[in-house]
């Protein structure tokens, strides 16, 4: 597992979540504050980044502006996903 910068708008959120809203305001201030301290988790697909996790972190960066997020990326095969999709 690699830690890396992606930028956002690479990555894919293929299931739908509903984030709390004062979570998220609360990320936001500490990430403005003292930046991104926990990396969000990546699955990388025939290159393409797919998230699953670390949603109000994501959501947090974007609604900031940031271009990148620092991510684990683990690199894995398309039955990988499919497990994660079903």
């Amino acid at each position: 597992m690699k830690i890396k910068e992606i930028p956002i708008d690479q990555i894919k959120r293929p299931l739908p979540r509903t984030n709390d809203a004062d979570k998220v305001a609360a990320l936001m201030e500490s990430i403005d504050e003292i930046g991104l301290q926990e990396p969000i988790d990546i699955l990388e697909v025939d290159g393409q980044y797919y998230g699953f996790s670390g949603c109000h972190r994501y959501e947090a960066c974007q609604r900031l502006g940031h271009q990148t997020i620092r991510c684990k990326v683990r690199k894995a095969p398309k039955s990988v996903l499919k497990m994660h999709l079903a």
